[in-house]
């Protein structure tokens, strides 16, 4: 499930990414932004999970900031919401962050209505792990101040990366699972404005 985290660092990256225009700042429309993740439990019942509290940033620079309050997990369940916070996500850290570097050049050509898809890499920290994200994203320019990003095919994220597998193992025990799935599919959709 942590896995969802890691997705919705990349596809908010990527939508940042898409709205840096080296002339200003861009800030996500958290209202209108989503990140979502799912699970798979003895092998055939899926579910949704998504985060509410995502938002981000990219500097005149280009420099991207992504932050996931991971409190905000839903999962549709209070318990299991409370379970997830205590044995998968690090003690005393309730955010997790993604950084990188935009290049912005390929998004100043883009014009109101068009869209484009691009390839973002950024560098996910949850506590004291870092990993490196890779997604594609279908970016489309709403207007000149107004930008949407989505994946443009689902994230894959393995728990094993962030390294919450033990967490998994005793929320299976908890929930008297025969199994949760190790890799996660998540999607994210951010819309930014200058």
């Amino acid at each position: 499930m942590k896995v969802v985290i890691g997705m919705v660092f990349a596809a908010a990256f990527a939508a940042t990414s898409a709205f840096a225009d080296g002339h200003a700042s861009w800030t996500s429309v958290d209202s209108e932004s989503s990140v979502a993740f799912g699970s798979i439990k003895n092998d055939s019942n899926g579910e949704v999970h998504h985060f509410e509290q995502v938002s981000g940033t990219v500097s005149e620079t280009g420099e991207l900031v992504v932050k996931i309050e991971l409190l905000s997990v839903n999962t549709q369940i209070d318990i299991r919401n409370e379970r997830m916070i205590e044995l998968l996500f690090p003690e005393g850290q309730p955010e997790a962050s993604l950084t990188g570097q935009v290049d912005m050049e390929a998004l100043n050509a883009l014009e109101v209505g068009a869209t484009t898809l691009m390839d973002v890499e950024g560098t996910l920290s949850f506590g004291t792990v870092e990993t490196t994200i890779d997604a594609s994203m279908l970016v489309a320019r709403l207007s000149d101040e107004r930008l949407l990003v989505t994946t443009s095919d689902f994230i894959m994220l393995p728990t094993a990366n962030i390294g919450i597998d033990a967490g998994v193992d005793q929320l299976m025990k908890l929930a008297g699972l025969s199994s949760i799935t190790r890799v996660s599919p998540v999607s994210v959709r951010m819309v930014f404005t200058q």
